[in-house]
């Protein structure tokens, strides 16, 4: 076994030689030995990373090698000796050599004089390759920086000589031109004046014929530069160097938080990995703050040049400055790409007590004013998309004949590209993260959440039923806590696999250990319920009958909290079923004697990814792995709703909430019926040729374009394959919709048959998932229009005359035809007062009864809002009480409240009263909390915080300290600050029944429609934009379909809605004055 480590002691040799020559510290010092703590002296030489020591200076070998890579250096003190050596001691200087691992003891030495020990610790100090790494990454950053300054002042210079040789050349023509004009003076002078024996009165005329001469010219050029004062020109003009001037203020507001960033966050971080005992690795430095510190250098460069162009004012020039920023911008999508995996990183870090010590202790920094972090890592998300705004305002103000527009606009245009580019990147990673933090909940882990193709759909609370036992529950049980706790299951739907978990009461998630994990292709859905469980569960359970081939079937009953919460269940997860399906059908047609697959055909397709002159595509892959759209006609984004070899529920669902924009429900419907009766015309023409062709030359035949089998005028028998009408409904619907078709058994022309029965079947299947979606998601649309209720009834009645309908098709057309002919009035209801012959007073009432009745109010004015209101941004119109009623509805109802309870605060004349129904709305508001009534938290805290009541001082004073501490964890939970991050947290882990605050979406909206068009100056439809309006949407819709169990109490909402017990801002403002007035100054 080999006991020595072998080196190379020839170089080493010659370093020692090197190092007593010309080693960077060279000199005789004390050496503790390790043996009998004998001090010896020694000569050392420093060399690199390298300490030598030698018996003595004419040593030709050394004694001893140290290397000092990843060591410390320090002074240390004397020790402690008896009193007849401390004289000695006191002329000796000490310092240690720490190594960086625990099993090897310090190195002690010592000189004689105090400044060559401090000599001796700075060169030890410094002889490290890591901090050469850093100084040179430092220098390299500056070398950058100063070969852009040069860069800059090559274009300056040229520019500058540039203006010269103008200058030299209109020097030159004046100089003509006073050349010209004083022979010109000469020719016309004819003779000279005598003025000195001019008569006086002469002298007076002329003086005042001067006077008027420049009086008159003086007020001439008043007018005209006041009428270019009041020019348009001029207005522009100043509006765009208020816009240069507050972009140079906010670029140094910018460059300022990220030298905050920097200074005081990444470089103290930074020292700390690099210490004895890290309480953050390197690793993790770099991952927090990925490409920090070259933005800031770049900022830095960019605030210059603007500051150098201000100084030239009033010519702004700044396109070239752009010019130069534009080529650097690139590093964002690295910090952007990195942004959410750096926030994880600095979460996970957060756990080590140690770190959140040493970064508690950097925020609370003056410099951060009290912000986090996370804040000033956040800041460099919205540079780009502010540089957009600010380079749109410009070119706004800027004319089109401007020296600079076309710069301008192409530093726009490539800033917009680099923006999507950016937005694409983060898109393509939330469905991943999503995934992710789905799997880190649940204890036991899921692998299926693992693959990248597994699409996140939609989570919620459901009741599991006992399927046993389902016939002898009873209805009184259903409202029951026991069933509730026990059978409350968090469900989760992906487009593959649908999961059902139980919550531990630490939050934590567990799989179910039967039936936890659904493949949605073993799945058969079941909307309706059977008679008995009709009866006893309102019509709100369903079944899903799985089936697996490995295992023994079973059958999962949910039960959901409304109507419409079954229907958005039942319809994404039949979406998910039929998605699945339907490929699985596909693919049975284009597989068979042919070698274009589904996916091949998609792939192959560039139709579907290439850009177009009506379309255009995202990076992003949307649930069907094909490109989202980003812009696209009328016309393809019809084709891409019916296009039969995939529909991604994301496009569906963005496509029936914002059609409205860009087209009408009669297109829509026209399409699917076109569809219905003309199956082939949804398949791409190259794609069915490619299998039509193949088979044409294996049998020799020709197949007529114009064939009766491609038009439902005719009927195909169904194909031997699909089993008859009697088997059981179950397998019916997997066969005819997942099973393969068997080669054996048919001949050639049989199989094109069936190849087009099939395709007629996708077509149908479509269809009918198109429409179930749209009837059973937006009722509204056919309640509101008529024509449009009738042609869906009249489709599916024309879909049921179908001889060749398969018995699940069937009853799922039965099933879209009852549900659309069925009124639905939940979502018309608005709750209106009955006359009460008892009004209650509000010492009467409860905190318990007030916070629940206004919960109930306050959810039925929310879930009245229909969703076509929140498209166009009706609510900031002129006419927005007509294009937005139940919006206008809901913020007036949500003043009435705060005014109500600012108006019962006042009513009372003395000071322990007031601080007593303080008191009691903080506790209404507390116990609104906790029912997820944040819209009722923000009515009693912005009463609360008006200038009417907040000026009371001596009211407040009586008000406990754990109120007051109760109200700023309220005001902190709803507040506005960051985009109502708190609050946006807070919904984002609460399960509905919930009333969000609508003014927070209201306002994401607006930004939305503010920001970018609905249509490109080329017509396309905006589409990238509708599907953000649409998950807003669907957001807001998800709170709306879970109602409140609360009982109505009549009494207390009366006194809620008691429109006389409400003051003005004026009374109420006079009121506080009488109450307390305001002290002399």
């Amino acid at each position: 076994m080999q006991k020595s480590v072998r080196y190379n002691e020839g170089h080493a040799l010659f370093l020692s030689a090197v190092a007593r020559k010309e080693g960077t510290k060279r000199g005789y010092l004390s050496k503790k030995a390790a043996e009998n703590s004998r001090w010896h002296e020694k000569f050392f030489a420093l060399y690199q990373n390298i300490l030598f020591y030698f018996e003595n200076e004419q040593s030709a070998r050394p004694a001893g090698i140290y290397l000092l890579e990843g060591c410390t250096c320090e002074r240390a003190p004397a020790p402690k000796m008896s009193t007849t050596g401390k004289e000695a001691l006191e002329k000796q200087h000490y310092f240690l050599i720490v190594f960086g691992h625990d099993g090897q003891k310090p190195l002690e030495l010592r000189t004689e004089e105090e400044s060559e020990c401090d000599e001796w610790v700075e060169a030890i100090q410094q002889a490290s390759y890591s901090d050469i790494i850093i100084e040179r990454e430092v220098l390299m950053q500056k070398y950058i920086h100063l070969v852009q300054i040069v860069e800059t002042e090559k274009v300056a210079a040229n520019q500058l000589r540039t203006q010269l040789e103008d200058q030299d050349t209109e020097i030159e023509r004046l100089k003509a031109e006073i050349i010209a004009l004083n022979k010109t003076k000469e020719r016309m002078r004819p003779y000279h004046v005598n003025h000195e024996n001019e008569d006086p009165d002469i002298k007076k005329i002329k003086k005042v014929q001067s006077f008027m001469r420049g009086w008159l010219c003086r007020r001439k050029w008043k007018i005209i530069v006041q009428d270019y004062i009041c020019s348009p020109h001029a207005e522009s003009m100043r509006k765009r160097n208020q816009i240069v001037f507050n972009m140079v203020e906010a670029e140094t507001e910018y460059v300022h938080q990220l030298y905050i960033l920097v200074n005081c966050f990444l470089r103290p971080l930074r020292m700390a990995a690099s210490s004895k005992k890290p309480p953050i690795s390197h690793d993790d430095v770099s991952s927090i703050f990925l490409n920090s510190e070259t933005i800031m250098f770049l900022h830095e460069i960019f605030h210059q040049g603007l500051k150098a162009r201000i100084a030239n004012w009033p010519t702004l020039v700044l396109a070239d400055l752009f010019d130069i920023l534009l080529p650097m911008l690139n590093i964002y999508q690295e910090f952007v790409r990195n942004h959410q995996y750096s926030l994880q990183v600095l979460a996970n870090c957060k756990q080590n007590r140690d770190f959140d010590k040493l970064l508690k202790q950097y925020e609370s920094n003056a410099a951060c004013e009290g912000r986090m972090l996370e804040t000033f890592l956040t800041y460099p998300m919205f540079q780009i998309p502010r540089y957009i705004i600010t380079l749109h305002e410009l070119l706004a103000h800027t004319p089109h004949e401007h020296v600079e527009r076309k710069s301008l606009e192409f530093a726009k245009s490539k800033l917009e590209e680099l923006s999507r580019l950016m937005h694409d990147e983060v898109s393509d990673t939330e469905n991943i993260r999503k995934n992710l933090a789905i799997e880190r909940m649940i204890v036991e882990g899921c692998d299926i959440l693992l693959d990248t193709s597994q699409t996140f759909v939609r989570q919620g609370s459901l009741i599991q039923l006992p399927s046993v036992e389902r016939g002898k529950l009873s209805k009184v049980r259903l409202g029951s806590l026991s069933l509730k706790k026990e059978g409350e299951r968090q469900c989760f739907l992906f487009t593959k696999h649908f999961l059902v978990c139980t919550r531990s009461s630490g939050g934590k998630l567990h799989l179910l250990k039967q039936g936890g994990v659904l493949s949605l292709i073993d799945c058969t859905l079941i909307e309706e319920p059977d008679a008995i469980g009709g009866q006893v569960f309102g019509q709100l359970d369903f079944k899903l009958v799985v089936e697996p081939s490995d295992s023994p079937s079973f059958t999962v009953v949910l039960l959901a909290p409304s109507r419409q919460e079954k229907a958005a269940w039942t319809s994404d997860i039949s979406q998910c079923i039929d998605n699945i399906r339907c490929n699985g059908l596909m693919t049975s047609v284009f597989e068979e004697n042919s070698k274009v697959t589904v996916p091949h055909m998609i792939k192959s397709d560039v139709r579907l990814h290439k850009d177009d002159v009506d379309i255009c595509f995202s990076k992003t892959l949307n649930s069907c792995k094909v490109p989202q759209i980003r812009y696209a006609s009328v016309e393809r984004l019809l084709e891409r709703l019916t296009d039969l070899r995939f529909l991604s529920i994301d496009f569906l669902n963005t496509f029936l909430h914002t059609y409205r924009i860009f087209t009408t429900a009669t297109v829509v419907m026209d399409k699917l019926a076109d569809i219905y009766k003309k199956p082939f015309s949804s398949i791409p023409i190259r794609s069915y040729r490619s299998y039509t062709q193949i088979h044409n030359h294996k049998r020799g035949e020709h197949i007529n374009d114009k064939s009766p089998r491609l038009c439902r005028k005719f009927s195909s028998p169904p194909p031997l394959s699909i089993p008859s009408r009697t088997s059981s409904p179950v397998r019916t619907r997997k066969l005819s919709l997942h099973s393969p078709i068997t080669s054996q058994v048919f001949t050639n022309s049989e199989r094109t048959c069936d190849k087009e029965f099939i395709i007629r079947r996708a077509a149908t299947n479509r269809v009918l998932n198109v429409l179930r979606h749209w009837v059973s998601k937006h009722s509204q649309d056919f309640e509101m229009n008529g024509e449009l209720k009738m042609s869906v009834i009249c489709l599916l009645e024309e879909v049921l005359r179908d001889p060749d309908l398969l018995p699940q098709e069937r009853k799922a057309t039965a099933n879209i035809l009852r549900y659309s002919t069925h009124t639905n009035t939940s979502q018309k209801y608005v709750y209106t007062p009955t006359r009460c012959t008892c009004a209650e007073c509000f010492e009467s009432l409860s905190a318990m009864e007030l916070a629940e009745q206004i919960t109930l109010l306050d959810h039925i004015v929310f879930r009245s809002i229909p969703y076509e209101e929140f498209l166009g941004q009706g609510w900031m119109k002129v006419d927005k009480t007509e294009r937005t009623p139940y919006i206008m509805k809901t913020s007036q109802h949500f003043n009435d409240m705060s005014n109500l309870v600012a108006s019962q605060i006042m009513t009372h004349t003395d000071v322990g009263s007031r601080a007593s129904s303080i008191e009691k709305w903080v506790a209404v508001a507390d116990i609104c909390r906790c029912l997820n009534n944040y819209n009722g938290v923000l009515e009693i805290t912005s009463a609360l915080n008006r200038s009417a009541i907040y000026r009371l001082k001596k009211t407040w004073a009586k008000v406990s300290k754990q109120t007051k501490a109760l109200m700023d964890k309220l005001q902190k939970t709803v507040s506005s600050e960051g985009r109502f991050k708190n609050l946006r947290e807070t919904l984002k882990n609460c399960n509905p029944p919930c009333v969000p605050y609508l003014g927070m979406y209201l306002t994401d909206l607006a930004f939305i429609e503010e920001g970018t068009p609905n249509f490109t100056e080329e017509g396309l439809v905006n589409f990238s934009k509708m599907r953000m309006i649409s998950h807003i949407i669907r957001e807001i819709r998800q709170f709306q379909q879970t109602p409140y169990r609360i009982e109505h109490q009549a009494k207390v909402t009366q006194y809620l809605l008691d429109k006389t017990l409400i003051m003005d801002e004026d009374t109420l403002y006079d009121l506080s004055l009488k109450i307390e007035p305001r002290l002399p100054a």
